[in-house]
Order: C-alpha cells, then structure tokens, then sequence
C-alpha cells in the first residue's frame, strides 16, 4: 500500500513576519483597550463581580489568610536575615499588586519560605563581604551610624565604599539594599521572559527536581532554625556545605543552650503540630482553619512581656516593630550588579512555583490562566516593591489551600489580607517586641511538615519510577549538602542527562508473531509466540540520532547474532585463500574440497534469515547520522544478499530518509522498501525468492 501524501502549501515566511509586525506596531482605541485589560485583567473580571455570592467567601478567606500572614511575615523575616516590617511591607504589596495583574482566582502570593531562604543566603553573603558580622546580636549603632566595634567600623566602611554605598549605611540598611536590589533584578527578569515569551523554561524543571529542591531546601531551613530553638549564639554559616557547618557548630555550642527557649520552643511546637493534626483530621467538619499561629504568637508575646523572659534569661526576642511607611527608594544599581547572577535562580523559582500553583487550582476549579501575564504579574510584584523595602514573593501552596478550604472565589480574598497586614502595619506591630525567636523558629519548622513528609513518598516513588527517583534524591542532596541554587541546576542537569541516557540506551527487542494473527511483540516479554521463518524483526525505542547511533548498531548485531562487517571481511579473506590456491593449479581447496563445492561454503550456515524488518514505530526522529546509519545497514545487509524493510514509520522519519538519499534518486523502490505495519512487511519478505 503506498499512501498520498497531502501537498502543503509553501507558507511565506517574511511575509508572515512582516504582517505581524505591522499589526503589533498599530494602535488603534479598541487594541489600547486591549492591551490594557490584558495587562491588567482585574478591568475583566471586577465588573461582573458577583457580590451575593462571592463576597462571604473572599471576606472570610481574606481574613484567615491575613491572620495567618502576619506570624508567618515576621518569622520568615529570620529566614531572610531583615527585620520583621521588611516582610510586612512585602505581603501587603505582593497581594495588592497580584490582584490588578494576575489570572489566578485563587493562588496566594506574598512571602515564600524558599524564596526567603534564597534571598537570606545572598544577603548573608554580601554582609560578610562588607564586613559585617552575620550574629544577629551585633553591637549597637551609634549616632553618626557607624558600629562601635572601631575594627569593624573600618572594615564596613572601606567595603561599602567599594560598592558605591555610604558608608555611613549601617548592617540593617546594607541588608535591605541587597535584598531589593536582588528582588528588582529578579522581578526585571521575569518581565523580559514574558516578552520574549520563555515561560517554556519551566518545563526543564520537573515534579521530581522541584520536589527534592523543595525538600532539600527545608532541611537547611530547619537547620538554620536550630540556633533559634534552643537559644545558643553561633555564627550563621555561609557558602557551600551551610548545613554539615551549622550542625557542627550546633553540636559544638550545645551546652550554651537557653533552658528558656528550650522550653518554650517544645512547647510551642507540641501546640502547632497537634493543631495541624486535629485540623487535618477534622478539616471537613471546619469551616475555616484554626489560627494556631496567631493564638500562639499572641500568647508567647504576653507570657514573655509580663514574664520578662529577655531581662531574666536572657531569651532572644524580635525587637522593636516601627509603625507606618519607610519613604520609598531606588534600589543601587552598583548592588543590581553584584547580585545579577544571583537572581536568575531567584525568577525562575519565584515564577515555576507561581504558574504551577495557578495552573493546578485553574484545572481543579474549571478555568484558564495565562501563563505569560502569571509571569509578568509575578514580576512586577517583585519590581514594584523593591521600590518600598520589600523583598522577593512566589505563591505559596500552604496558603493557596486554605484560601480555597475558606471558600475564596477571587482575588478580593487578597485585598482584605492586605488589610490585615496594613493594620498591623500602622498600628499593632509594637506589640510584638517582646516576641521570643523561638517561637519564630517553630512557627517555620511546623510549616515545613508538608515538604519533610516527601521523605515518607520516596518508597512509593520508587516503586513508580527508579529513574525519577534518583533525580530527586540527587537534587534533595545537592541543594541540603551544596547550595539551593547549586542543588536547583545539579537536579536540572541530571534530569536531563537521565533522558539523554535514556534516548542513548533505549530498549531493543527482536519481535515474534501473535500466533493467528498480524500483531507482533517482544520475544522476550511474552510467551507462546512465533518465530516467522527467514525474517528477523527488530524493534528500537526511542529517537535514531548521533548519541545512539553505535547502540543501535551493536544491539542489532547482537540481536541477529550476525555482524555484517564481520561477515563479508570473513567471506573475502576466504575467497582471498580459495584464489591463491586456484593460481598455484591446485584444484583442491583449503578445505579439502572441489572448486564447485567453494560456492556452497561462502554462505555460512549461521545466516538464517534473508530478510530484516526494522520496526520504526518508537523511532520519533532522524537526524543526519541516523539516515546515514540506516542507509549504512542496507548497504550492508544487501551484500550479504539480506534485504531491509522499514514499518510503521511517522511521516517525519519518512521525510527524512527521503531528504537524505534513502530510497534513491526518483523513490522508485519505495514500495518495496517501507510498509505501513510489520505485518505487511512480513509478507513481501516470504513472497522474495
């Protein structure tokens, strides 16, 4: 059977270009209109806001989702080396911002316990470099803004001047200025790939690498919590290995522990971690989580104010609070220099987890996001706000669960945590001086359950997938043991070297017949099937290109346990020896035998097929080595009178072996050359004599 081809029709392609370009370069009224609620779909979906049926929910989930916010906005400050009202200004504007630019009905987007780690790691790198010392009790600031410690003064101002700071810019400022330079290149970054379109960047970060690089992140989280728990001053480790570092340092420091915020740390994480079971267990008969967090802060707050925990044992606490707003501020563009690289990772994890989140709530509550507008939405909530002291944001999947178990409908829900945040802001955030670390400390450890609980899935995930598996052990290890960032692209570089080693050693098989019918199947998968006479058929799994090429060839070989090199280098060593003998007049060959029994003996009798059908159906591409591979084959077959016969070969392998010289100069053997199904192959390879 030989089918048509369908003609394509020749597509112009400058006069493609040209016809887009002139209909982007125009602007008329209606396309402004557009642009701008496309750039901001809040102008789509607000006026047909339904306010019966949608208000209750988005109030109640605003509510509960602010609530929550503000434990986690101050403890995740630890996470991120600033001060408390960084991470407020932070979560305010993130969910003022995502609600004019998202697409997302329901994600939550503000601080991120990983986004806050990363950002913690850069700042704490450019710290010491500037020469300040990284332990949170550092010595006081005088009133010129220059350290106490005449050493350090020294040090910090010969750094800053360096890089373009005044020097006069003490520890907290430095730190502040790092991380919105940090959040802006971030935030710039992730606006450029959504104009040039990169979103598919995301699709080399898979669920295995993301999931060990969440994993392996939370145990340096946990790690650099630790200090905090139990109350002992170590310095805070950077670099490469942080946290073998940082427990060796614990182990070495133990007993310098704080009995105070030992106690207190067990039992506020006894509290946090009941409640979250309760909660879970009874989750249906809930109308809306318990706010385990704030009751827990509220309380420690009281018991350390009235207790006096800071002045009689000496228990780290969070420290004045300001009220209101610092004046905005350009970020220095001497530090967007510094921290360029270190940004990169930044935008593409801020923007991976953003967009998976959206698109998996989208598919659950039957709607469509854009992936591009997620990605420009995520990015001006990181440029914006670095204007305002506040640092990098994602969507966090924590809070995007409650927000829809509280019946959130649209992004109302974030406008009134926003409030909630700017309350605290203006008014209550003095409150909170006399907040123990700790408790901090164990507010971050208990949300890090869900990412710790991977560890239980690895079985399972084995048992579904050995491959996928190491990639997330492999990232687990890199980013906990190495760096986040290092962890990030060691699992992206080996997830995708285990699909090159895939495509590079792939399945082979030689196929048998279902018996009574013209189906085919592994030899050695099923029983009961039969072997067809003078034909072997071979099957390959995966693409036919430069990386497998000798894989291929040498699977075949040991298949059909025939080499044709081998052989025909065999066959003329022996006609070499049977002419010698001829010239000297001896009638009587090598083999003790007459010259008309030579002929027999130049077909050995291992040969026992004439015909080889290469099953094409998993082959999805060639590329020029695996044309020049193939035609390598049926040249070399065809010397030893074998001929081969390509199945079930997708249009583009076709095209491709038609390109490079396959089927000959006019495809006048196509015919006899390839077959639509084993089957019909099979049976022109009986009908040849």
């Amino acid at each position: 059977i030989l089918m048509e081809r369908k003609t394509r029709v020749k597509i112009n392609r400058k006069e493609v270009m040209l016809a887009k370009l002139r209909k982007s370069c125009s602007c008329t009224p209606q396309k402004l209109k557009n642009f701008l609620m496309d750039f901001f779909p809040v102008l789509r979906w607000l006026p047909k806001y339904r306010i019966k049926e949608y208000i209750w929910g988005d109030v109640m989930s605003g509510l509960v989702i602010g609530i929550i916010l503000v434990p986690q906005a101050i403890a995740y400050s630890l996470l991120a080396g600033l001060k408390p009202i960084y991470s407020l200004y932070t979560s305010f504007f993130a969910n003022i911002i995502y609600f004019l630019m998202g697409t997302s009905r329901h994600v939550s987007v503000g601080i991120f316990s990983l986004i806050s780690l990363m950002v913690g790691q850069v700042v704490d790198r450019e710290l010491l470099l500037a020469g300040f010392d990284l332990n949170d009790d550092v010595p006081p600031v005088s009133s010129d803004g220059s350290l106490q410690n005449d050493n350090l003064s020294n040090t910090t101002a010969f750094n800053l001047t360096i890089v373009g700071i005044n020097a006069g810019c003490g520890k907290e400022c430095y730190a502040i200025g790092i991380a919105t330079a940090l959040t802006f290149m971030a935030g710039v970054y992730q606006v450029l790939m959504g104009i040039f379109r990169l979103g598919f960047v995301s699709m080399y970060l898979s669920e295995s690498v993301l999931d060990g690089f969440a994993t392996g992140a939370s145990l340096t989280i946990l790690t650099a919590q630790v200090k905090y728990l139990i109350g002992i001053k170590i310095p805070r480790s950077q670099g490469h290995g942080m946290l073998v570092i940082t427990w060796i340092n614990i182990f070495r420091n133990i007993s310098q522990a704080n009995l105070c915020d030992v106690i207190t740390s067990a039992i506020c994480i006894v509290v946090l971690v009941t409640a979250k079971e309760l909660g879970d267990r009874y989750k249906h008969k809930l109308k809306f989580p318990l706010p385990t967090e704030l009751v827990v802060i509220v309380v420690a707050t009281l018991v350390s104010h009235y207790g006096k925990l800071n002045e009689v044992y000496a228990s780290s606490v969070s420290g004045a609070i300001p009220t209101g707003f610092i004046p905005p501020k350009v970020p220095e563009f001497n530090l967007m220099l510094r921290v360029a690289l270190d940004a990169l990772p930044l935008a593409i994890v801020s923007f991976v987890f953003t967009v998976s989140l959206s698109e998996m709530f989208a598919k659950k509550y039957a709607y469509t996001i854009r992936a591009n507008q997620e990605m420009f939405a995520v990015g001006f909530c990181n440029i914006i706000p670095s204007f305002f002291h506040s640092f990098a944001t994602s969507a966090a999947l924590a809070k995007t669960l409650v927000k829809t178990s509280t019946g959130c409908q649209t992004q109302i829900s974030g406008v009134i945590s926003a409030m909630v945040v700017l309350l605290v802001l203006l008014f209550l955030a003095p409150l909170f001086y006399s907040l123990q670390k700790c408790v901090l400390a164990c507010i971050i450890i208990v949300s890090l359950r869900g990412a710790l609980r991977k560890f239980r899935d690895v079985p399972a995930r084995y048992h579904v997938n050995k491959v996928d598996t190491l990639v997330w052990v492999v990232t687990m290890s890199a980013s906990a043991l190495v760096s986040t960032e290092i962890g990030l692209l060691v699992g992206i570089v080996f997830s995708m070297l285990c699909i090159i080693v895939r495509t590079q050693r792939p399945r082979t098989a030689l196929l048998g017949q279902i018996q009574d019918t013209s189906f085919y199947e592994d030899d050695l998968e099923y029983e009961n099937l039969s072997t067809v006479p003078k034909v072997k058929i071979f099957r390959f799994e995966a693409p036919l290109y430069y990386a497998n090429r000798n894989y291929f060839l040498k699977s075949l070989y040991r298949l059909t346990n025939l080499d044709p090199n081998l052989e025909a280098a065999r066959r003329k060593k022996h006609e070499k020896k049977e002419k010698q003998h001829l010239k000297k007049g001896n009638h009587r060959t090598a083999n003790g035998l007459g010259i008309g029994e030579t002929t027999l003996q130049l077909v050995p009798k291992q040969i026992d097929f004439q015909a080889l059908v290469v099953d094409c159906s998993s082959i999805s591409f060639l590329d020029t080595t695996g044309v020049n591979t193939l035609k390598e084959i049926l040249k070399d077959y065809k010397n030893l009178n074998i001929s081969v016969l390509l199945a079930c070969c997708n249009p583009s392998v076709i095209d491709s072996l038609k390109r490079g010289g396959y089927f000959g100069k006019d495809f006048g053997c196509m015919q006899e050359m390839l077959f639509y199904s084993i089957h019909n192959a099979v049976l022109f390879a009986k009908d040849q004599k």
